[in-house]
């Protein structure tokens, strides 16, 4: 309690202090002209002080006429950031609370310091242009930076340890071993230099101007020149006014054209703005210990996982497998993917994970359950990374994407010559196997608890692999109920007995009803509505199929199909309809599943309405 009253003793000055509040016609203004914006769904949200080039219609009055650091473009889905001196820039992230974002350089910083250099000059002096003349004056204003020189020595040094700081290098990619290149403090004396070393100066007369890490206690220079020249994310931090102070409160920083300035949207919560600077200075130091505690859960893992496949690679060898995360292929449920190549050449999808609620739990269920395993209908992982908070995760590239993109796709040919019955059945035998193989073929049982189309991808030949494990759990083969704090999984495929005990307790036979669940929406080319949340005026979608399947109605999505076909696509039906019984004891195992489908239909029993759980009728 003490700890919570110092920190809301510390944040109620800045929320008492005078800032420049709005009028209501700068509020009108603003909110009309400048909007919030995305370059897509998941990235990152551009607001001011920064425009969204592509969206805002006037940014002088957002705030960005002359500031051409603080516009940020569109390319693709990928948000865009033009850095002055080293190009090129995604931004991951925007931290408007403090004041920082997250940026990954799309152009080598080496290969901007090349063009740059200008070997036939030198000098003794290290403070010649220590500004870029090109560059906007109000840069180093807006991000927090220092200015570096780059100096070209002889041979190689050890700086003293009272200047380490200071200096960085020698920087590989422009070094060999007749010339050595540094980069230097600018505010440095050249004097902490040996005598060989000559400051280098650059094609347009500028120093390079290296943002500051946010993620830092002390701002270190030699620390930021190391993350900026080995392509890491970087958190760069920026300064306008009394933005952050304003953000802090629980306040939107926005511009007032009419007199050119920052003001602080007014909080239309009034009385509650000590609560939430409370509250957010409480979340950032809570957040940050939560961090630390999952890199040690992390790393205790990894060290009891042993050396053994899958490949630990290091975060600049990831960058250099997904080149840089310049295709961004997906997004999955802990983070984005992006296309890779293995050095072997061998092709690869690269998953980021982000550093939300779970992900330390998600990235030790995918290395722990699928790392180690190797069936030909579960995705493959090939490599991962752990290097601080940054976690990844490299798999076999599927080209085809996942199920989800063709079983509801309004595209008439998908079924007609695509998806056909017995391309249908082919998907849902594999996805059956490689389930039974999680719950049976293993030491320990695998629980998925997350199977759904999206998280079945496909292959060249369209073959089914499972994936997404971050929501897995292993429990002992002769273990047959499972302890869960809270239900895991995705509206519409979570079992009944997940929501409530009620209905029986947790065990494999929850994928059973999730991979029911996807079977029925394979044949049907429709979503699955939870009975509980949709309209009277829906159908809930097992209950509309069961009426087909007891009435004998065709249930085939083309027109043009054999009576074999109809067979094998009403045989899919009757199994699913079995695999959804609200009594987990009602559900067949995945073995049973496996037999069922490659069987006769004329064998199959007719199941029992699946939204009534009935004790009578029970799967042998």
């Amino acid at each position: 309690m003490s700890k919570l009253l110092a920190i809301a003793l510390l944040l109620l000055p800045l929320i008492n202090q005078g800032i420049y509040l709005a009028t209501a016609w700068d509020d009108q203004d603003f909110f009309k002209y400048c909007p919030p914006s995305q370059c897509s769904q998941h990235g990152p949200e551009v607001r001011f002080p920064f425009c969204l080039e592509s969206s805002n219609k006037s940014s002088s009055s957002c705030g960005c006429a002359g500031r051409s650091i603080r516009k940020l473009a569109c390319s693709r889905q990928d948000t865009i950031l033009f850095h002055p001196v080293l190009g090129l820039y995604n931004v991951s992230a925007i931290d408007y609370i403090n004041s920082s974002m997250k940026i990954i350089p799309l152009v080598d910083p080496c290969l901007v310091l090349q063009q740059k250099l200008v070997i036939s000059r030198s000098s003794s002096s290290p403070q010649v242009d220590v500004i870029n003349d090109e560059m906007p004056s109000f840069y180093d204003y807006f991000f927090d930076s220092s200015s570096s020189t780059i100096v070209h020595c002889s041979r190689e040094f050890t700086p003293a340890a009272a200047h380490a700081d200071s200096i960085a290098g020698p920087v590989s990619c422009l070094s060999n071993t007749t010339h050595f290149f540094y980069l230097v403090n600018s505010y440095e004396d050249m004097s902490i230099l040996p005598l060989d070393c000559k400051v280098v100066p650059l094609s347009d007369r500028g120093g390079i101007s290296l943002p500051y890490i946010k993620d830092q206690m002390f701002q270190n220079f030699t620390e930021t020149a190391k993350k900026i020249l080995t392509f890491a994310e970087t958190a760069v931090s920026w300064y306008v006014g009394d933005c952050r102070r304003c953000e802090l409160s629980g306040r939107r920083c926005a511009f007032s054209s009419q007199r050119d300035r920052e003001f602080c949207m007014p909080d239309p919560h009034g009385s509650h703005i000590k609560v939430i600077a409370v509250a957010t200075a409480l979340y950032v130091s809570l957040k940050t210990r939560y961090n630390e505690e999952i890199h040690l859960k992390v790393e205790m893992f990894l060290k009891t996982y042993g050396t053994s496949k899958p490949t630990r690679y290091t975060f600049s060898e990831v960058k250099k497998i997904a080149r840089r995360f310049k295709e961004k292929v997906g997004q999955g449920g802990f983070g984005s993917v992006y296309k890779g190549e293995l050095p072997n050449g061998v092709p690869v999808a690269v998953k980021m994970l982000e550093n939300s609620t779970g992900e330390g739990e998600a990235f030790i269920n995918e290395v722990a359950t699928i790392g180690l395993i190797h069936h030909a209908n579960i995705v493959r992982l090939l490599g991962f990374c752990s290097e601080g908070m940054r976690r990844a995760l490299i798999y076999e590239f599927m080209p085809n994407e996942s199920l989800e993109k063709y079983i509801f796709s309004d595209d008439p040919n998908i079924f007609q010559n695509l998806l056909v019955p017995d391309k249908l059945l082919d998907i849902a035998l594999g996805i059956a196997r490689g389930m039974e193989y999680l719950h049976q073929g293993c030491n320990q049982r695998i629980l998925h608890f997350d199977i759904k189309p999206h998280n079945i991808l496909l292959d060249y030949n369209f073959n089914p692999k499972i994936s997404d494990f971050g929501l897995a759990k292993l429990c002992a083969r002769d273990q047959s109920i499972v302890t869960l704090t809270a239900a895991r999984g995705t509206m519409g495929y979570i079992a009944p007995e997940l929501y409530s005990r009620n209905f029986g307790g947790v065990s494999y036979k929850s994928d059973v009803y999730s991979f029911g669940m996807l079977v029925l929406e394979m044949v049907s080319g429709r979503r699955n509505a939870d009975p509980r949340i949709g309209s009277q005026d829906d159908v809930y979608l097992p209950e509309w199929i069961y009426d087909k399947v007891i009435n004998g109605e065709e249930l085939a999505l083309t027109l043009e199909t054999t009576q074999e076909e109809k067979e094998k696509v009403r045989k899919l039906a009757m199994v699913a309809l079995w695999c959804i019984q609200w009594n987990p004891r009602n559900r067949p195992s995945m073995t049973k599943v496996v037999n069922m489908l490659t069987g006769r239909l004329q064998s199959l029993q007719m199941p029992p309405k699946p939204f009534v759980s009935s004790e009578n009728e029970l799967m042998p």
